[in-house]
């Protein structure tokens, strides 16, 4: 079954030669156009987020993009003179099961994803000794764990979800496909990078062997507001001048819908203002991490004739010196 090719620099509508800066941009931009929570197409939403998010792991990441654009189109013929790529399974090394090519739907990601970034099979199993049969030996081996990746949103890290799956085995020599579709919990505060595994759903055993296990790998999806850290968000405020010099209150978007924060006055750029307890679980019952508002203090472009007389009086009455050393 052949992979399709995904263009992530099309998918989030920027040249090849786009800086980090002009990526993360226009990421941001999708991502608030079609997140689920605002869109009015919900499921059209989340499939298009799904994809925005995918390809944002790609290109945001200077490491994944530095491969993505090693392979080009030509992705499948370069792993193909490769090797066995990350999808397939051990085969006859392993437990006498022929290689096996894997295929994902509701993770969040891409057979595409999948293939050039995630490691479908995780490990073999060797052969334990069983009775002695009819002058052979009968051989017993655990099934082969298989493992992919799955993309939770901070909204499912916050309240934990329920995710149907779809894992599709094909045997790539007889066309053969078999289908299993189960559901997969994601709790409350699980963290980023952390497998969640579902027993039983990697290969069948052999000679009365257990199967394996299947382990997602947890990546948050990245958020059109927030950055994460351990249990804590931050988000980047703009201010106007005056509101940093005065102080101010302002509303900002958080998990638990939006929130009133209070700027102290004379806040510098830079600057962090702590809501408490307004960031993820860190762990199914544990307390919350903190919210950050990160101060980006904005200057206006153009002003008005009123407006820069109003500055200019400023300046002539003002004894703040930015240069002079407290």
């Amino acid at each position: 079954m052949p992979t399709q090719f995904k263009d992530y620099y099309a998918i989030l509508g920027v040249p090849r030669n786009a800086s980090e800066e002009d990526v993360k941009k226009a990421f941001r931009k999708l991502a608030r156009q079609y997140h689920p929570d605002v869109a009015k197409d919900k499921k059209a939403a989340e499939e298009k987020f799904k994809e925005i998010n995918e390809a944002y792991e790609v290109l945001g990441d200077p490491a994944n993009r530095q491969k993505y654009d090693r392979l080009g189109m030509d992705w499948d013929k370069t792993a193909a003179a490769a090797g066995p790529g990350p999808g397939y399974g051990f085969g006859g090394d392993s437990n006498g099961e022929p290689d096996v090519e894997f295929h994902f739907d509701g993770t969040g990601f891409s057979d595409f994803f999948e293939e050039l970034f995630g490691r479908r099979s995780r490990y073999g199993s060797s052969f334990r000794s069983g009775g002695a049969r009819t002058g052979t030996q009968e051989r017993t081996a655990r099934g082969y764990d298989i493992e992919g990746d799955i993309l939770v949103t901070l909204e499912e890290v916050m309240r934990g979800a329920i995710r149907p799956i779809s894992l599709q085995r094909v045997d790539p020599r007889t066309g053969e496909t078999t289908t299993q579709t189960f559901k997969v919990r994601i709790p409350p505060g699980v963290q980023d990078g952390r497998m969640i595994r579902v027993p039983a759903h990697g290969g069948e055993g052999v000679g009365g062997g257990s199967p394996g296990d299947l382990y997602l790998r947890v990546h948050y999806a990245a958020h059109p507001y927030f950055r994460v850290s351990g249990a804590d968000l931050y988000y980047d405020l703009d201010l106007a001048p005056w509101e940093a010099v005065l102080g101010t209150t302002v509303s900002v978007p958080s998990l638990d819908g939006r929130l009133n924060g209070k700027i102290p006055a004379g806040i510098d750029n830079g600057e962090k203002v702590r809501i408490r307890g307004r960031g993820l679980p860190q762990g199914p019952k544990a307390e919350r991490g903190d919210l950050y508002l990160v101060v980006n203090v904005r200057i206006p472009k153009k002003v008005t004739d009123q407006e820069r007389r109003l500055w200019e009086e400023l300046r002539s009455v003002s004894s703040f010196d930015p240069r002079k050393e407290d």
